[in-house]
């Protein structure tokens, strides 16, 4: 039986929420474009990737809403992704 993609794994995965680079290669192997998260400071160095920044915390937040559970538990995958952007 074929192994899941790595993304989908623990080995893939960020402790500190989202993907490592592993995780990022495999999805990208499967046709993603993922890109790795921009904290404040990087956003204060592009505008491009400010615009990303800001893209990806609104969104999270509606997940947040969407999501009351995870939005409370500080261990979710949600909050780790949104404290690795600095949302």
């Amino acid at each position: 039986m074929a192994k899941t993609p790595a993304w989908q794994r623990k080995e893939g995965q960020n402790k500190e929420g989202g993907l490592n680079a592993k995780g990022r290669a495999s999805a990208k192997k499967e046709g993603h474009n993922l890109k790795p998260p921009v904290s404040k400071e990087q956003a204060k160095k592009s505008p491009k990737s400010a615009a990303r920044r800001k893209s990806y915390c609104a969104r999270s937040a509606g997940q947040a809403k969407d999501f009351p559970k995870a939005a409370k538990d500080p261990n979710s995958r949600l909050n780790k992704a949104r404290r690795k952007w600095d949302c």
